[in-house]
């Protein structure tokens, strides 16, 4: 079942990326108490993820924060190392990189996808949300192949 706006997210296991490798973290203590701009990518470095998706969130940090959110975060499932890698190639200090390696985040909140037609497995839909102290205030799934209410933008427009 697929997480709704009103729900809490599941606790799993995720690996953030930081300069000193990966730091193992609760999703449950790293959103407590703060309000995050989560977005979810099929892939670091897939095309539209590496020139429209990061770059957007990059972009728009300062104009989040000046609307309220405590922190920007992306999840996708790589590993800490790919995610770190694809951060640093983007100057993208101001996101922080949530490695859902084993996809268990994308699934416990009903948003993985099959790429397997396209060799990339199992994997996280493309999806944006505001977090609010572990609870879901908005979500904005992408239909397969689009890009647009996952969007940094898109998001401003919510908050």
């Amino acid at each position: 079942m697929t997480i709704s706006v009103g729900d809490k997210l599941p606790d799993v296991k995720l690996a953030k990326a930081t300069a000193e490798g990966p730091e193992a973290v609760q999703s449950s203590d790293y959103f407590a108490g703060k309000k995050v701009a989560l977005f979810s990518v099929p892939g670091a470095y897939t095309p539209t993820c590496s020139a429209r998706h990061l770059p957007g969130y990059v972009e728009k940090a300062e104009e989040l924060k000046a609307k309220g959110v405590d922190e920007i975060a992306c999840t996708a499932v790589n590993d800490a190392f790919v995610l770190g890698a694809w951060q640093g190639a983007n100057d993208a200090s101001d996101v922080t990189m949530l490695a859902d390696g084993n996809g268990e985040f994308a699934q416990a909140v009903g948003l993985s996808m099959d790429g397997s037609g396209f060799g990339l497995g199992q994997r996280g839909q493309r999806f944006s949300m505001i977090v609010n102290d572990g609870v879901v205030e908005q979500l904005n799934v992408e239909a397969p192949g689009d890009f647009s209410v996952s969007s940094a933008e898109h998001m401003l427009g919510q908050l």
